[in-house]
């Protein structure tokens, strides 16, 4: 099984504010250095809820793009895109491009989004949004597996659309799909290459998520072990640093917990997990890491 880590884009408790990009491209070496298997980041524009202060951040393309350059060996993946902030079309032609950048270690994260503050402030429908994600999955999987496509929806079109050249991998980046809900199941299900879920993420309550999984794509005729299972799994470290005031930690901050808990999900069927340590930073990283080595059989502190 494979374990990635989520590197930190915004303002965070634990720097009071957000990192510069020198300490995002350490942060992702260190991933790499560290021995685990992909970096992850989240696609945002601002924070705002409740009449708190904005919370900035950076577009997270841009550093995809960056942290392709300055890796070698690990898989880099959004977690997920927020559909509606880019044309299909172009997305696709994007995510070829930075998997030819990568060297083939792009995965392609797609969701409907959720922050409507955010689209508010930058001018973005928030309406039909898995509406918008449906048409937008019958453009993107066709342009990024066979690399042609003609498509006429109510929110977007394409004509003789067309991707040349082709990245690295003949069916192109993986395609995962973020969500849990019935209908964005059965989209996974019949689009997906990758499905990924951030909510009730721990051992013993994901099954019954998988199990709603394998039901949607029984539902569209499709065999239910051709979807890859991923999640993103919460861990708070309150003795290392401040995590943030949102999360909801899905395991105790234990390495020898984590550990064990691999090896549950697993038993699972899970193939990949994307780690959101709070803080995040080298420290928990090397906590992370020690519960990997663990897991993996390796002794070494």
């Amino acid at each position: 099984m494979k374990i990635g880590f989520v590197v930190y884009l915004g303002e965070n408790e634990d720097l009071n504010r957000a990192p510069r990009y020198p300490e995002i491209r350490r942060m992702a070496q260190a991933v790499e250095e560290a021995g685990l298997d992909s970096i992850w980041l989240y696609d945002h524009l601002l924070f705002r809820w409740n009449g708190q202060p904005t919370i900035g951040t950076w577009e997270s393309w841009t550093m995809l793009s960056a942290l392709a350059e300055t890796t070698q060996r690990v898989e880099l993946g959004s977690l997920v895109l927020c559909n509606p902030f880019r044309n299909p079309a172009i997305l696709a032609k994007m995510a070829v491009t930075l998997d030819e950048v990568s060297g083939g270690r792009f995965i392609l994260g797609l969701g409907a989004g959720w922050n409507k503050a955010e689209f508010d402030a930058f001018g973005i429908p928030f309406d039909h949004r898995v509406d918008r994600l449906e048409e937008a999955l019958q453009i993107v999987r066709p342009l990024l597996k066979q690399g042609h496509v003609n498509f006429e929806g109510a929110y977007y079109q394409t004509q003789d659309c067309e991707i040349t050249p082709s990245g690295p991998r003949p069916d192109g980046p993986p395609l995962l799909i973020g969500g849990h809900g019935p209908r964005m199941l059965h989209l996974t299900a019949q689009y997906g290459d990758i499905w990924n879920t951030d909510t009730d993420t721990r051992p013993d309550l994901l099954a019954e998520s998988i199990a709603n999984l394998h039901t949607a794509c029984m539902e569209v005729g499709r065999d239910p072990a051709t979807l890859v299972i991923t999640a993103r799994v919460g861990v708070a470290f309150p003795d290392i640093g401040k995590p943030p005031g949102w999360m909801k930690p899905d395991l105790p901050d234990s390495v020898e917990e984590i550990a064990t808990a691999l090896h549950q999900y697993e038993a699972l069927g899970v193939s990949h997990l994307m780690f959101d340590c709070g803080p995040s930073n080298e420290a928990t990283l090397a906590q992370l890491a020690k519960a990997t080595r663990l897991y993996r059989g390796n002794s070494q502190s």
